[in-house]
């Protein structure tokens, strides 16, 4: 895949996500997909549906989010992504109460394709420390 062809993919993923779209989510990810968010108590899943709790509590947790791209990487079949997501925390992101408030955090997604263009596998870390900082508990 060209840098561009995985830009449009990676694009449509964010999407996806900016719109609580769990179905158009999971239409961007190959069948058999790893999907693992790093530090997310289930661990790495397996295939669309083994994803789709994830984004099912991610749309509950967080709101009116936008995805700022700070820099991409490429390889052949994968590329490296930082950003910053933007929005507000009406559930529990992360275990934490979020009150509606707003949120900023910083992403790496480490992400795979197939040779039909779709995610074969999505890695995420996010900033948690971050995010702990602007939802103090107690």
């Amino acid at each position: 895949m060209t840098p561009k062809e995985m830009d449009r993919k990676l694009d449509e993923h964010f999407g996806f996500e900016a719109s609580d779209n769990v179905e158009g989510v999971l239409a961007t990810l190959a069948p058999d997909v790893v999907h693992d968010i790093v530090g997310w108590p289930s661990g790495p899943t397996y295939g669309r549906d083994g994803a789709r709790p994830f984004y099912q509590a991610l749309f509950a947790d967080l709101s009116d989010g936008k995805v700022e791209c700070l820099s991409r990487l490429y390889g052949d079949d994968f590329l490296v992504d930082e950003s910053v997501w933007r929005g507000r925390a009406p559930g529990r992101p992360f275990g934490l109460v979020g009150s509606n408030r707003p949120l900023e955090f910083r992403l790496l997604h480490v992400i795979e394709f197939a040779e039909t263009g779709a995610i074969k596998r999505e890695n995420v870390w996010v900033d948690l420390a971050a995010i702990m900082q602007q939802l103090p508990q107690g």
